[in-house]
């Protein structure tokens, strides 16, 4: 068996919904489609708008818009990067449908804001949890904030399957409504009960995954001590700021961001990128551009209680050092060479 629920696959979901803490945790072949599915879940009327972040890959904002939605997008907080509450609230309208918060680079949104203006406006709130992979808040775990969850399984990932994604909610209620939207709306070999896609994963994908998931924990906990590293000669320099503690939250170790502030460190984001790049060390501008700077969404405005959006600075500041397991000694102290020099 290949796919359509093969025994790897149902050991898979089992060991994730374990893992991750969530009771309803359903394997996809990618995130994106996750991402999709989990906005048709909540039957949102079309043209719709549902807010989200200029600072994220173009499939959050693609998935809304595939969805026949139209993204509107709000300012990040300067300090953490997220989706900003204040910013959220202000572009709330009448035809308002959803927010769809990104926990962007592993760091976690404002839970509690997001969900005080989801509640009171009696919108459904979607965080894509792509790079927030096992992270706990005071120890209840990340998927079960919110009325949904999207992760992504991506060969980039801490935990990956090549390919592939989860979406997760709180709710055991959920499973029949997600499982016929993975699979065509099928009910059974006869009858077709709702219009569904195909987001199955198959077996291959699921192997791998049962073969990354015990090392996991290994992978990242190297990367913590990689980061301890990056911040030991990173965190007093001036014009550099490094993504922020979040006490209580156990880091997913997806990436290591920073901002450079050219006035204070001497050199652009750029500089740094090329001179990395010059010695094979290839860091991300990561997320540059933003969704608004791409063509499907060039021209709509960023709703921000600031004069000027915070995140049209971060985007020219925002770096991603390489993190993984395969960073060695001298790729550190090449990186470092080039940051105090």
């Amino acid at each position: 068996m290949l796919t359509n629920g093969g025994p790897l696959h149902d050991e898979l979901e089992e060991a994730l919904s374990r893992h991750l803490g969530i009771p309803t945790a359903m394997l996809f072949n990618n995130g994106t489609i996750a991402l999709m599915t989990a906005l048709r879940m909540f039957d949102l009327p079309s043209g719709g708008e549902v807010i989200t972040t200029p600072l994220t890959f173009a499939a959050t904002a693609h998935a809304i818009s595939w969805n026949g939605l139209a993204p509107v997008f709000a300012d990040v907080s300067p300090d953490d990067l997220t989706l900003d509450p204040a910013s959220v609230e202000a572009a709330i309208t009448p035809k308002t449908s959803a927010i769809l918060a990104v926990h962007v680079y592993g760091t976690v949104c404002d839970l509690d804001a997001l969900q005080d203006i989801a509640t009171r406006h009696g919108l459904p709130l979607i965080y894509d949890a792509a790079h927030a992979f096992g992270t706990t808040v005071s120890g209840r775990p990340i998927g079960t904030f919110g009325d949904a969850s999207v992760f992504s399984f991506h060969a980039t990932k801490l935990f990956h399957t090549f390919e592939g994604g989860l979406l997760a909610t709180n709710r055991e209620e959920d499973r029949q409504t997600i499982y016929y939207l993975r699979n065509f709306g099928i009910k059974n070999e006869e009858e077709v009960v709702g219009i569904g896609i195909n987001g199955k994963m198959n077996e291959l994908q699921a192997m791998i995954g049962l073969l990354n998931l015990p090392q996991v924990e290994d992978e990242r906990q190297t990367r913590a001590k990689l980061r301890q590293n990056y911040k030991s000669f990173l965190s007093d320099l001036p014009g550099i700021r490094l993504q922020p503690d979040q006490p209580g939250v156990s880091n997913s170790e997806q990436y290591f961001a920073l901002q450079i502030d050219p006035e204070k460190f001497g050199r652009t984001r750029d500089d740094v990128y090329e001179a990395l790049k010059s010695m094979d060390i290839f860091a991300r501008k990561y997320f540059h551009p933003i969704c608004t700077d791409f063509e499907p969404y060039r021209g709509y405005p960023i709703h921000s209680v600031w004069p000027q959006p915070a995140v049209d600075l971060v985007k020219t500041r925002v770096l991603c050092l390489p993190f993984h397991g395969g960073v060695e000694e001298q790729d550190i102290a090449q990186i470092r060479a080039v940051f105090l020099s």
